[in-house]
């Protein structure tokens, strides 16, 4: 069976950085100007292209299957600290603050800013330029701010994030490697 790996590679002059406790998934794609910060995560299938502008994802962050991120130009995109983006979401020349969950199929468009310790629901659409107060529980097409979350919400996203860290761990030592995919250069068992 063939083996995949994950693709981290310049693209128009512009390099990724990556940290050396970060992962990216075989079948992963991170080209451009990308930072992948400590123990922050890039799972399979997910598209972080950093070809227009930068893109920045947090250290203890996670990307997940599927996901895409993309900058404009003139609109970079920044992940904070421990946040996690849920399966196919995508986020677009936007800033995602600390501990932020966003839910799956969630997209977040050109310039919006969602704030520290909120929750962006599945399937949500926040449209350019929307600022969300930190927090809060955004939700809807168009999204809508809904309430405060709770404490314990709050607790739990970062428990998620905090989860994908460890299962990284797990993939990264359970998985056969030639480097690539964990941020590494090399090409063991070659030759």
């Amino acid at each position: 069976m063939a083996q995949h790996e994950a693709v981290i590679a310049g693209v128009g002059g512009r390099e990724p950085k990556v940290d050396d406790e970060a992962y990216a998934a075989p079948t992963s794609v991170v080209v451009g100007d990308v930072t992948l910060g400590a123990s922050s995560s890039v799972w399979y299938g997910a598209v972080l292209r950093g070809d227009c502008d930068a893109i920045t994802l947090g250290a203890g962050s996670n990307i997940q299957d599927n996901c895409t991120v993309h900058a404009d130009p003139g609109f970079p995109a920044h992940v904070g600290e421990r946040v996690s983006v849920g399966h196919n979401a995508v986020l677009h020349g936007c800033v995602v603050e600390d501990d932020v969950l966003v839910g799956m199929g969630a997209t977040v468009l050109n310039g919006a800013r969602i704030g520290a310790g909120s929750l962006v629901a599945a399937h949500a659409l926040v449209p350019q330029g929307m600022r969300v107060p930190p927090g809060s529980l955004v939700a809807g097409v168009p999204a809508k701010v809904k309430r405060e979350l709770t404490e314990e919400e709050r607790e739990g996203i970062k428990a998620n994030s905090a989860m994908y860290v460890e299962l990284a761990r797990t993939h990264r030592a359970s998985l056969p490697t030639n480097g690539a995919h964990d941020g590494t250069e090399g090409t063991e068992g070659d030759g």
